[in-house]
């Protein structure tokens, strides 16, 4: 999977790539204080000739302290 949008258009580039057990399910990563969501938007990229899914950014949430 790859990640695009939000707060991840500023993650390095090799943060932006993850497995994901089942790409249906929002993702949801975990950086620092907060949880970045992404959902599948049904696209595909070509990448290192790999075919990824793109997880488009939905929202944030933070931890309670």
């Amino acid at each position: 999977m790859i990640l695009r949008g939000g707060p991840a258009e500023n993650y390095p580039l090799h943060e932006r790539e993850h497995f994901v057990a089942d790409p249906g399910s929002r993702f949801k990563l975990l950086r620092g204080n907060r949880y970045d969501h992404f959902e599948a938007s049904g696209e595909t990229v070509r990448q290192g000739g790999r075919e990824l899914l793109v997880l488009d950014w939905s929202a944030t949430t933070y931890v309670a302290e």
